[in-house]
């Protein structure tokens, strides 16, 4: 199964505007290089919370599953 990386770049777009200013990074930098395992990862990532999310990549809060951790660490790229 291949993930639609329209729809998953679409789901980038985020409501807390902090979040929104590092996907927008995130998609510059990272997005086109990723893999279909990658891809799949941060497909699954992005199904959480704002307020998770946000508290993934400022650190207040650890990141749980193995799986978005590289996600997670690309996201906190400055």
């Amino acid at each position: 199964m291949s993930i639609n990386r329209g729809r998953v770049r679409w789901q980038c777009r985020r409501a807390l505007l902090e979040l929104d200013l590092v996907f927008m990074r995130f998609l510059e930098r990272h997005f086109d290089r990723l893999t279909d395992d990658q891809l799949a990862d941060l497909d699954d990532l992005l199904r959480c919370d704002d307020y998770d999310l946000w508290a993934f990549v400022n650190g207040s809060k650890a990141c749980e599953v193995d799986r978005w951790k590289e996600m997670v660490g690309l996201l906190r790229q400055r």
